[in-house]
């Protein structure tokens, strides 16, 4: 089964009801039997974004913790790869956490993206195949 990449705002809104995304997050994620794989970068997004709500970054480090969050990419390895992502998109100034989770799809094979993030419908992994963005956002 190939995994789902999740990506920074997905992890934010299903911690933060207030989020309008909420609702969407987490019936998307409880729907899910795929594993979960991220980033570093992107739980330390999350869990910045989420300082203010209590509890909140204790929750995203205990679903890493008992693999619910996965994390496989290691920086030192992917490197290389994560520096020519950086490079192909610095026309839309991308982030560190998206080009690792690029860099993961690349490894994966994984097309499925639990994203807020609208660059997904541009970035391109692999040999220029196209995200599956699984929420809808406008």
């Amino acid at each position: 089964m190939k995994p789902v990449l999740l990506d920074t705002g997905c992890i934010v809104a299903l911690l933060d009801r207030s989020e309008r995304y909420h609702p969407q997050c987490k019936q998307k994620i409880q729907g899910l039997s795929a594993p979960l794989i991220t980033c570093e970068a992107v739980i330390a997004e999350a869990c910045y974004l989420v300082r203010h709500l209590r509890g909140a970054s204790e929750a995203i480090l205990e679903n890493v913790r008992s693999g619910v969050f996965q994390i496989p990419l290691q920086l030192s390895q992917e490197a290389g790869d994560v520096k020519r992502i950086l490079g192909k998109y610095g026309d839309r100034e991308i982030d560190l956490a998206d080009a690792c989770l690029i860099a993961l799809a690349n490894r994966y094979e994984a097309d499925m993206v639990l994203t807020l993030d609208k660059d997904f419908e541009i970035y391109r992994w692999g040999r220029n195949k196209a995200f599956e963005l699984l929420l809808e956002v406008d």
